[in-house]
Order: C-alpha cells, then sequence, then structure tokens
C-alpha cells in the first residue's frame, strides 16, 4: 500500500498533434483515502489527464504516479492500481453481466479462484441481472455495470468520468450511495462532473482545471471560502423610486415591484448595512431572504477569470 498520495502528477503537459496544448505544466496530488474532485469547463483537458493516467494517451512531459507506481517506470503496476469509469458505455452488449466482469478480469491476470464477480454484482444490485443480455439492461444499469467492471482487480483508485451525466435523479442517488460505500471501503475516488453541488457535497477536496491549466487545487470547504459575493433579497413595502446603490454592490436587480435581489461584496459591508442603506431611502423592509456562496459561486468565479 502506497504511504504517499494516491495520484502525484508533476509538471504534466500534452500537446497534440497541430499544436493544441490540451495540459499546460499541471501539477497537483490526490490524497489517499478521500473523494477528490477534478472540475473544469468543457475542452479544459480533464479526460485529457484521466487518459494519460489510463494509459490511453501518452503525455508531452511532465511525470505521473498511481498509487507510488510511476506511469511510465512501471506502467503495468500503475494500470492495476487504477480503475477508470468512462462516460460512454463500453462493453459487449450480447455478453450478459457476469460474462463481462469475468472476461475484464481476465484481462487483468485475475486468477479465476480470486474473482469476484458476484460479490460485485451484489454491490451494484445486479445479482438479478447475472445471466441477462447486456443489451437488455437499463442505462442506469449499464452505468452501475461499469463501475463493477473498473472493479474487478481490485484497484485501491477509482476515477468516475461524469457518471451521473443524463440519469435521473433516483438513479444519481444510488450512484452517490455506491460511491461513498466504496470510499467507505479504502477505495480513493477520483470524481469529475458538471454538477456542481454534488461534488461541493461529496468531495474532501477539489481541483479545477481550466484550457489545460490548475487553476484551484484545495479542500472544498476552503475553496467554497474564497467566494465573496452574498446575495440578500428584500421584500418592500413599496415600489423603490430609484435602485439602491453602494461601492461594495456588485449588482442590484429589481425582481418585481416590491422586490429586490442585491449582490454585495462580504469583505465590504454585510447584511446589516445593507438594509440599513435601503432603509435609510425611506423604504421599509418586510420580508428577508438570503444566500450563502457556494461552488457554482466560486467556479462561475475562477474560470471567468481564467
Amino acid at each position: 500500500m502506497t504511504i504517499g498520495p494516491a495520484i502525484s502528477i508533476r509538471n504534466l503537459a500534452k500537446t497534440y498533434a497541430g499544436g493544441k496544448r490540451a495540459l499546460d505544466d499541471v501539477s497537483f496530488d490526490v490524497p489517499a483515502g478521500q473523494i477528490f474532485g477534478l472540475l473544469g469547463p468543457n475542452g479544459a483537458g480533464k479526460s485529457t489527464l484521466i487518459n494519460i493516467l489510463a494509459g490511453l494517451v501518452n503525455k508531452t512531459s511532465g511525470s505521473a504516479s498511481i498509487w507510488g507506481f510511476d506511469i511510465d517506470a512501471d506502467p503495468r503496476n500503475a494500470k492495476r492500481s487504477i480503475g477508470i469509469v468512462p462516460q460512454e458505455i463500453v462493453f459487449d452488449p450480447f455478453f450478459t453481466p457476469a460474462e463481462v466482469l469475468e472476461i475484464q478480469a481476465g484481462y487483468y491476470g485475475v486468477p479465476k479462484a480470486a474473482r469476484r464477480t458476484l460479490e460485485l454484482l451484489a454491490a451494484v444490485h445486479l445479482s438479478d441481472k447475472a445471466n441477462a443480455y447486456s443489451r437488455t439492461l437499463s442505462g442506469g444499469m449499464k452505468r452501475r455495470l461499469l463501475i463493477a467492471k473498473a472493479l474487478v482487480h481490485t484497484p485501491p483508485v477509482i476515477v468516475l468520468d461524469e457518471p451521473t451525466a443524463g440519469v435521473d435523479v433516483e438513479l444519481r442517488r444510488q450512484l452517490w450511495e455506491l460511491v461513498g460505500q466504496l470510499n467507505a471501503d479504502g477505495v480513493t475516488v477520483v470524481l469529475t462532473t458538471h454538477y456542481l453541488e454534488e461534488a461541493e457535497e461529496l468531495c474532501d477536496r477539489i481541483a479545477i482545471i481550466n484550457h489545460g491549466k490548475l487553476i484551484a487545487d484545495k479542500p472544498t470547504k476552503e475553496l467554497v471560502g474564497m467566494a465573496r459575493e452574498k446575495v440578500v433579497v428584500l421584500t418592500l413595502d413599496k415600489d423603490p423610486a430609484a435602485m439602491p446603490s453602494q461601492a461594495a454592490f456588485q449588482k442590484c436587480v429589481k425582481l418585481d415591484d416590491h422586490t429586490l435581489e442585491i449582490t454585495y461584496d462580504r469583505d465590504r459591508i454585510n447584511a446589516g448595512e445593507v438594509m440599513a442603506l435601503v432603509q435609510a431611502q425611506g423604504l421599509g423592509i418586510v420580508d428577508v431572504t438570503t444566500r450563502e456562496p457556494d461552488l457554482e459561486d466560486v467556479f462561475v468565479s475562477l474560470t471567468t477569470e481564467g
């Protein structure tokens, strides 16, 4: 078992033919035992990074190791230390789930006596479909089969690339329960997702990539704490003749004749001072709601600046 990080990436770069630079001097560590979020807009370089770790894309420069094994110096052990769950459905639809797992285990040289086919199918709630053709499975069942497929060689690290893209709310909940159980069992999970509220809830630490560069790598709570903006919605006793203004206000929007939404810099002014400024204009406040900044606010801010 590794003593250091589950994944260590140093000065990783990838330039495709034609000059497209997908990764530009990226360095970060994925701590062992955590759920780690890898976020970024479409085309940011996330898939390239994952494919380099999986051995599907050759890096241009830099280094990467998985569970202490360098992907160049010791590719066999590096690949045995990671399981990849891709966005696409990738298995033969004419095999049964049990056959899919048996074949995948064979690719990794897992002896028949050590294979966990039935155990994995039970873990992803597919025991009753073990001998059905995979093409007859629902979309959610296929997603769960992909996770079981990535676990046949018992890797200490698993990468989930957009596992809940296009799935319904109930399936999303089931998948996150499964991810939580895997992590509780000691598996390090790397997650990419566009559902930022899920990343905020699930991930211990988050890295954000934009235009091939690493622009953030912090514990989730610390990252969310970077947000400087806060929103207060005020229901007034009458229609304001003029919009309140103050240097610390990022924006002031009239939602209807009696409601204002004010976004302000929480480092320069607080909610009480905002309300006092509004009342100073002769406006009575009937109701107040506030919204704390979240991961989406930070993500939008960082990627827009990038």
